[in-house]
């Protein structure tokens, strides 16, 4: 089944949040686990199409966590412009119904079929997986395997990172809680409303 997943490429602007001062490919040590793979067998990366969908799951991120939102702060923001192919296409519930999964939902005790499911996408050379934010059902949310997000030097625009000072942003309220790469780092105001969009390049 999963060798039928349709292979698309994705390309424009994503964003990726990381903690204050690291590098924009920043993984933990040892890497963590995600959605779409056991930490300990698989690393990846995990993006968000827009700004408000970073902070999003952050927050769930957060909240499955039990901690309170200033416990992460502060972060830096990274605007990300991908080019990148073989992406598994699982945007849509439709397209995850035809792996035998459900729409992604908050949690982690969710996660152990998409877990394996990714990790299979991998193995039939697969580079990453586009599905549906679990924390904004109706934006998209993008996993890009080790593999894909490594194989070329990012490039960084002469912008600051956020500084040590900055609140954390306002949840929206669509928020639920239960390749080629050019990172840009970006600095938002303090305080920074998720409708203003953080400088560019």
């Amino acid at each position: 089944m999963a060798s039928r997943v349709q292979r698309v490429s994705v390309a424009g602007s994503w964003w990726r949040q990381t903690p204050y001062g690291s590098d924009p490919l920043w993984l933990a040590s040892p890497p963590s686990s995600g959605r779409w793979q056991h930490g300990d067998r698989l690393a990846a990366i995990y993006l968000a199409d827009e700004e408000p969908t970073a902070w999003a799951e952050w927050y769930r991120g957060i909240a499955e966590l039990g901690l309170p939102p200033t416990h992460g702060m502060p972060r830096d923001l990274w605007r990300w412009t991908i080019a990148v192919n073989d992406i598994a296409d699982l945007s849509t519930p439709a397209k995850l119904a035809g792996l035998g999964l459900p729409a992604p939902r908050p949690g982690r005790p969710t996660w152990a079929s998409f877990q394996a499911a990714g990790e299979q996408l991998h193995s039939r050379g697969y580079r990453g997986v586009l599905y549906p934010s679990a924390a904004r059902p109706d934006h998209q949310a993008l996993c890009l395997f080790r593999e894909a997000s490594s194989s070329r030097a990012p490039t960084r625009c002469a912008l600051q990172p956020p500084t040590a000072t900055r609140p954390h942003p306002q949840p929206g309220c669509a928020l639920e809680t239960d390749i080629r790469v050019s990172p840009a780092r970006c600095r938002c105001p303090s305080p920074a409303p998720l409708d203003v969009p953080a400088a560019g390049c």
